[in-house]
């Protein structure tokens, strides 16, 4: 792109060496560069615009898992609350057929358990 535009202007001031045309080509040129620029600055800010973008994406992803693990955590304990829960609950049915019955009766619940 830019060694053509050079060879343009080459051609351009080889044919005709008026002073305005050289001018006009130069400024051409100029501009020309400024877009070239522009053009890889945006590149860059698109570039660093999807790395960022890559990035939360990356975190979300982080947080999503973290929160699942939370979540199952809170799942099991849940579940190891509730089995602590029943266990309680069988002793205490135990204890209270144990207070219930009569003292000979008693004994045979003890070996029983």
């Amino acid at each position: 792109m830019l060694l053509l535009l050079l060879l343009l202007l080459l051609m351009v001031m080889l044919v005709m060496m008026d002073m305005k045309i050289v001018k006009m080509v130069k400024m051409i040129v100029m501009m020309m560069m400024m877009m070239m620029m522009m053009m890889m600055m945006m590149m860059m800010m698109m570039m660093m615009m999807m790395i960022m973008m890559m990035m939360m994406m990356m975190m979300m992803m982080m947080m999503m898992m973290m929160m699942m693990m939370m979540m199952m955590m809170m799942m099991m304990m849940m579940m190891m609350m509730m089995m602590m829960m029943m266990m309680m609950m069988m002793i205490m049915m135990l204890l209270l057929l144990m207070m219930k019955t009569k003292p000979n009766q008693r004994i045979y619940m003890g070996s029983a358990l």
